[in-house]
């Protein structure tokens, strides 16, 4: 169908052959069709005329039509029948209906139809005019108004691809300095090496197992993958000694929390990496560093890291000790559970290696 803004600023309805708005009149009398078709070229519109439905139907068939006049009834197919027809075949089409009857039934059905308005016969051409001229105003601005919502949908799917994509972008250029910053950490200290990957895997399998959603997992995922940055600042022959640590030494070590968040807390992540990374030592009864925070205080996602982080660490080879079982690791947050280690996330934990066969990554 036509989908041009009309003007209807001056006096006639069709300025220009260009713009003049196309009717169709259908009624069975041709003393009404006279009398229309005239009115309707005084003002400058493109008009034809049928004298019943399928006059009708074939040339909607074959023009656009802006407006269709139609008579309610007429011989063989009525006026109200062939308004569903039209808006079937042309849904953009304007209607008004005429009616020899002044019954407000009829007018109420009209109106229900979809019909834009009724004119009721004998009428005066001024009236005829002004519902046509109405009814093509309100034609213009519907399909303006559709045009309009069309053209904002396309532009928010287009904007909103870009987001995406630049999210996409985004995400890539954060898991790829997350990476490097993990690198950085193990290349510092070696006999942690793939510690920072293992705990990242206990923990989002720990989160996973606690029902929360992608987005918390993978928050909880880059966290795991840097909460041992602030050792990049400790020296190496601490990291690596073999022997027990002297009181300074491990009051060195336990800095690193610390340091890791002071590297992190300006950057932007998505999620409160800094804060986790700060947290991931703290223990509920308040023994932790390096805040000595208590439970209601500690970050779940803290909370989370800190029972993946003991799991690793006592099953894993230390240049101080040898590797423990895993069986004696899981002891260990069971024995300190809702005292050290948070409950909730210490049963999910066990779930996980006692009942659903979860193996750390070699």
């Amino acid at each position: 169908m036509i989908e041009r803004q009309l003007d209807f600023s001056n006096e006639s309805i069709g300025e220009t052959a260009q713009n003049a708005p196309k009717i169709l009149v259908i009624d069975d009398e041709a003393s009404v069709r006279r009398t229309v078709c005239r009115e309707l070229r005084n003002q400058g519109c493109d008009y034809a005329q049928a004298a019943n439905a399928d006059e009708a139907k074939t040339m909607i068939k074959d023009r656009d039509f802006d407006l269709v006049l139609c008579d309610v009834k007429m011989p063989g197919e009525s006026g109200m029948d062939l308004i569903k027809h039209i808006y079937e075949e042309c849904p953009d089409t304007a209607v008004i209906m005429i009616t020899g009857v002044g019954d407000m039934e009829i007018a109420k059905n009209v109106l229900e139809s979809g019909a834009y308005g009724y004119v009721t016969k004998p009428f005066r051409p001024d009236e005829l005019m002004f519902n046509v001229s109405g009814a093509l105003r309100r034609r213009a601005l519907e399909l303006e108004n559709r045009t309009y919502h069309q053209n904002l949908e396309k532009e928010i799917s287009e904007r909103t691809d870009s987001l995406r994509v630049a999210n996409e972008r985004l995400g890539m250029a954060m898991n790829g300095f997350v990476e490097a910053l993990a690198m950085t950490v193990e290349m510092r200290d070696p006999y942690t090496a793939g510690h920072q990957n293992r705990v990242s895997s206990l923990a989002c399998a720990i989160t996973e197992e606690l029902g929360y959603d992608g987005t918390n997992v993978e928050g909880i995922r880059m966290a795991a993958k840097i909460h041992d940055l602030g050792k990049i600042t400790v020296p190496a022959e601490i990291l690596n000694k073999p022997g027990r640590l002297t009181e300074i030494e491990f009051t060195l070590i336990k800095t690193h929390s610390r340091l890791g968040y002071e590297i992190l807390k300006d950057i932007a992540f998505p999620w409160p990496i800094a804060q986790i990374v700060l947290q991931h030592h703290e223990r509920l009864d308040g023994s932790g560093y390096p805040q000595g925070l208590t439970e209601k205080e500690i970050l779940l996602e803290a909370k989370i890291l800190a029972v993946a982080d003991v799991i690793e660490a006592m099953a894993s080879h230390r240049p101080y000790r040898p590797a423990l079982s895993l069986d004696e690791a899981l002891e260990e947050i069971v024995r300190h559970k809702g005292r050290l280690y948070d409950s909730e996330v210490t049963d999910a934990c066990l779930r996980l290696f006692r009942e659903k066969n979860f193996k750390l990554p070699s």
